[in-house]
């Protein structure tokens, strides 16, 4: 295609390139109107969050201006709600990781106590169906410090654990559906 030609997704007046606040406001409210170069941004982002808007630009065909527009976008609609650092359990020093779930309901339930979400040992903290009321992801560094872990959590309800013994799929990154 030539730069000149309209529908080129590099070409300054593609009208792709330069949608209007408001128009995409609007239309992104739900996260449904998301397009394609969204989904593209999205892809790149959760495999690299350190690239440049000038590399993603290149990778996408917008413009920089262009690409920062939809990042922007995107965060202001929480589709992207932060930028994090992929970290190894075991290398950090926490290599005993379980999932535990809770059976507890009422004033003494883990999730109406706002100081166990800042627990260190606790990564997650889920609201659940089933049996139990939440399920945590928790890493300590010894079976000892997870021992202690568990009895600080029985003051709550009953925890019943697992223990992650691998990871299979550690993280994915996250695709959203075309509408």
């Amino acid at each position: 295609m030539r730069e000149g030609n309209p529908a080129n997704p590099a070409n300054p007046a593609n009208p792709a390139n330069h949608r209007t606040a408001r128009t995409a406001r609007a239309t992104r409210s739900t996260g449904a109107a998301m397009d394609a170069v969204d989904r593209r941004l999205l892809a790149e982002l959760q495999q690299d969050a350190r690239l440049s808007y000038n590399e993603l630009s290149r990778r996408v065909s917008l413009s920089p201006p262009a690409v920062a527009e939809r990042v922007r976008w995107l965060e202001a609609d929480g589709v992207i709600s932060g930028y994090h650092a992929h970290v190894d359990l075991t290398r950090a020093g926490l290599p005993v990781t379980a999932l535990v779930q809770i059976q507890c309901y009422g004033p003494r339930c883990v999730l109406r106590d706002p100081a166990v979400a800042q627990w260190p040992e606790v990564l997650q903290l889920h609201r659940v169906t089933g049996g139990a009321c939440c399920a945590l992801l928790v890493a300590v560094p010894t079976m000892a410090d997870f021992e202690a872990l568990i009895d600080r959590l029985a003051a709550y309800g009953q925890p019943a654990s697992s223990m992650i013994l691998s990871s299979p799929v550690p993280w994915r990154p996250v695709t959203p559906p075309d509408h």
